[in-house]
């Protein structure tokens, strides 16, 4: 999706070749499209890798090409042909590469073993870490979608004109202890928490299957209808931020809303929110609350 813009000046132009042009690896979601905007309104003009089966969105405006997300001897090659310096991974990824689709540079071979024993049963944090190696051994520095748009990143206290009470910051002290916990032991990044009871964590399925979850288990009595209760996503504890760094958007709201809770909670600093105004618009139509709070701080409106 390209929109029109005015361009960068000729210096950024400048200093943005000199460091390497900038690549996206891009999964689902709206994430990538924004992160590409603003890296070429701010002076880059981004390649895209869109990996098969994870990319949805229409990269028509900008120099792309598909691979498969186990082909980094195609992606290398690639970066290679549009000098690429820098690199950002950005959006979602539902499925990891099977053995067969493995296609490793001579630099990477090495590496192999590590791999596929990630593969076999890591989390998504390690294979992350794993995947970040395997580019900077091919020369291109890695860094965070958040350095190129940092006004993605959450700010503290409520984003929109809905705060939360004294029963849903309790809701969300309780949300938040378990996201950490769960996030610890590299496995998700956020939790649901109804009248100060953990009711749901996220898994493979991801933060909206999460929220269906909850859905579903409202619908059937199984949470009670009294009790609204709140969803926390928090990075993980020992999580690297060039990568996976929690994110709310307007879906999420959508999610919050069909599930009964009566806000989100995510992370200062550490978590992102996409296609901001229309999410906070969404969350004020709804009467849900979004609110930044620190990992460990007590917890503010």
């Amino acid at each position: 999706m390209r929109t029109d813009f005015a361009g960068p000046e000729p210096q950024e132009l400048t200093a943005a070749c000199e460091r390497g042009r900038l690549a996206l690896i891009c999964g689902y979601g709206r994430m990538p499209v924004e992160v590409a905007q603003a890296a070429r309104a701010s002076g880059d003009e981004p390649v895209i890798v869109a990996l098969r089966n994870e990319a949805d969105q229409d990269w028509a405006g900008f120099t792309h090409e598909p691979f498969s997300i186990g082909d980094l001897s195609g992606i290398s090659r690639f970066f290679r042909r549009h000098g690429v310096g820098r690199l950002i991974m950005t959006g979602g990824v539902r499925h990891r590469p099977e053995l067969r689709e493995l296609r490793p540079t001579w630099k990477t071979l090495g590496q192999a073993g590590n791999v596929i024993r990630a593969l076999a049963g890591a989390g998504d944090d390690k294979i992350l870490r794993i995947a970040i190696s395997l580019f900077e051994a091919e020369g291109v520095e890695v860094i965070g979608a958040h350095e190129v748009v940092p006004g993605l990143l959450a700010s503290p206290g409520a984003l929109g004109s809905v705060r939360p009470t004294d029963a849903h910051r309790k809701d969300i002290a309780v949300a938040r202890e378990a996201a950490l916990a769960l996030g610890d032991l590299d496995i998700g990044q956020g939790a649901v928490a109804v009248a100060g009871r953990v009711v749901a964590l996220e898994g493979p399925e991801g933060t909206d299957g999460m929220l269906a979850r909850v859905a579903d288990m409202r619908a059937s009595g199984r949470i009670s209808r009294r009790h609204q209760g709140v969803l926390v996503k928090m990075c993980k504890p020992a999580q690297d931020m060039r990568a996976d760094l929690p994110s709310i958007g307007p879906g999420t709201v959508q999610g919050a809303k069909a599930a009964g809770l009566a806000g989100i909670a995510i992370e200062v600093g550490r978590a992102l929110v996409l296609e901001r105004d229309v999410a906070i618009a969404a969350a004020d139509e709804a009467g849900l609350f979004i609110t930044g709070i620190d990992a460990r701080e007590d917890v503010r409106t």
